[in-house]
């Protein structure tokens, strides 16, 4: 697929064996000391935590640096979390995507570390808006060269700003970092590792049961074009096959620029496009100013950067599934 804007992140760009944890230093411990007997967790964002825990289980205390309905690309840290960081037994996060969380990590002096983005292959993504559209009359010609330019242009200049960290959206890629979290948990905390290789088993499996529901859900679709406000499904789009348009790139309260809004109204109509999807945590006016100029619906497409009480499911699993009905409805599924 092609790119266009990409998040400015410096991710580790190469894959490591599935199971291999990047830790800071080998805890030599062989058993929790903090929060009551179990293993005291801190997860960056949504997606960490929902690692932590679900491979965890009654092992582990975990908590979240980012609270239920805060955008996380944005979040700033009060010193008072920044210091709680250097209790934690072990801290999983994402680097790149929180400047503030992977800065405050850095001087924490916390020595087990599980960095998410060193334990599957990470890739360039962007708002999918350079890929040859096609070409009408003469006029038409001299636009899209313009536009050629622009998009190389961008091309250039995002290349340098590093990989999309969007990884948790492709469940094959979360089923690698799944693998990495809980060989994490067992080198942290040794006594329960037997529990933690079943916990991640049997995460691993659902994320297998999630990966298939897509293949086949997203299989035979009227489009393969799908336009939302954030930037975040470059993995998604590429492993089954579609193409996402963002309206603004990486940050989903950014106002898209004249030509950028006419390029997404030429897509929609030639795409036969049906839905601009928005978000949860970001606000909807812009989606829903493109749809109703353009004629078009609007619906919600969950980046899973956090859960709230608008959520259209409890946890990961189930808004992924509330994620893949919304798309095969936008799409026209047969």
């Amino acid at each position: 697929m092609n790119v266009r804007r990409l998040i400015p992140t410096a991710t580790l760009a190469g894959a490591v064996t599935l199971g291999l944890v990047a830790l800071s230093a080998c805890s030599s411990s062989g058993a929790a000391t903090k929060s009551g007997g179990k293993l005291a967790v801190t997860a960056s964002f949504y997606p960490m935590q929902f690692l932590a825990q679900e491979i965890g289980g009654d092992h582990v205390s975990v908590t979240t640096l980012t609270k239920p309905g805060v955008e996380p690309h944005d979040l700033e840290l009060k010193p008072r979390q920044a210091a709680q960081l250097g209790e934690a037994d072990v801290i999983v996060y994402l680097k790149g995507i929180q400047p503030a969380v992977d800065k405050a990590i850095a001087q924490s002096g916390v020595r087990n570390t599980v960095d998410a983005t060193t334990l599957t292959t990470m890739e360039k993504h962007g708002t999918e808006a350079g890929h040859d559209h096609g070409h009408g009359e003469d006029g038409e010609h001299a636009d899209d060269h313009a536009d050629e330019e622009t998009h190389a242009a961008e091309d250039e200049e995002a290349s340098a700003d590093g990989n999309d960290p969007h990884i948790w959206l492709d469940p094959v890629k979360f089923a690698e970092v799944a693998k990495g979290v809980g060989a994490a948990l067992e080198k942290a905390d040794p006594d329960h590792a037997a529990d933690y290789q079943k916990n991640t088993t049997a995460l691993v499996g659902k994320l297998d049961g999630l990966n298939t529901a897509f293949k086949e859900g997203l299989a035979d679709t009227s489009t393969k074009t799908f336009i939302t406000t954030h930037a975040a499904f470059g993995y998604l789009a590429e492993r089954y096959g579609l193409e996402q348009e963002a309206i603004a790139g990486i940050d989903p309260e950014a106002e898209p620029s004249p030509a950028r809004v006419k390029e997404l109204e030429t897509i929609a109509k030639r795409d036969k496009v049906s839905t601009v999807f928005f978000e949860t945590l970001a606000s909807d006016r812009t989606a829903k100013t493109l749809a109703g100029d353009s004629g078009l619906k609007t619906d919600v497409l969950d980046p899973l950067e956090g859960i709230t009480d608008a959520s259209k499911g409890a946890d990961y699993i189930e808004v992924m599934r509330s994620n893949l009905e919304a798309l095969r409805k936008a799409l026209g599924a047969k």
